[in-house]
């Protein structure tokens, strides 16, 4: 685990971005993650009590209409899913854990094909959450979300590859399984993610 350095940045460089803390992949949806609804009221209560460390809070959601072979009947769960985060069920809104987190941008992705990356997605005025980050200022990210073993990954993988400097909030996170999480972990920091417990961020 990399050491964090307590003035990496200053909050008006630093991004939240909560990955896809939506029912469909919390206990009881389509896609359930165990500890799925723990994350979520964890999530909110850390945003509640950290907004200030904050220049933009940032939601992803998984927002499926029709997104081809990423949906299956014989799902493999690699490549290919049941369907979830259908868009026009309640699944695929943002976790009731979430009604006050107050965020400042909500990005919608994988329409009309597989989505992992929240950069993958867009925000209602049609801006990339690359874009968004941009314009205003962030050059920080800290991410957290559902599930740590996909689409928290790909999402912190991206933002390091855009050159944003990354941490993974480690408790405000779950894999689909502990094995893929340690490999998610791996994967992250050796790309250079910073991991570390939200009461140490």
């Amino acid at each position: 685990m990399t050491e964090v350095k307590s003035e990496q940045s200053t909050p008006a460089g630093r991004a939240l971005v909560v990955v896809d803390v939506q029912p469909t992949f919390c206990e009881g949806g389509a896609l359930a993650v165990a500890g799925g609804d723990a994350v979520a009221a964890a999530i909110a209560r850390y945003a509640a009590a950290h907004r200030d460390r904050y220049a933009l809070v940032v939601t992803t959601q998984d927002w499926h209409v029709d997104p081809g072979e990423h949906f299956s009947d014989t799902p493999d769960y690699v490549d290919t899913w049941p369907p979830h985060a259908v868009v026009g069920t309640a699944e695929a809104e943002l976790h009731p854990a979430l009604a006050d987190l107050r965020a400042d941008v909500g990005v919608k992705k994988g329409e009309y094909a597989a989505a992992y990356s929240g950069f993958e997605g867009l925000a209602p005025d049609g801006r990339t959450l690359a874009a968004v980050l941009a314009d205003a200022g962030v050059t920080d990210v800290d991410v957290v979300g559902i599930a740590e073993s996909h689409c928290v990954r790909a999402t912190a993988l991206d933002a390091l590859a855009l050159g944003l400097r990354t941490r993974v909030l480690t408790d405000l996170t779950v894999p689909v399984t502990p094995e893929q999480g340690a490999a998610a972990r791996e994967a992250m920091a050796a790309a250079g993610a910073v991991l570390v417990d939200s009461t140490r961020a």
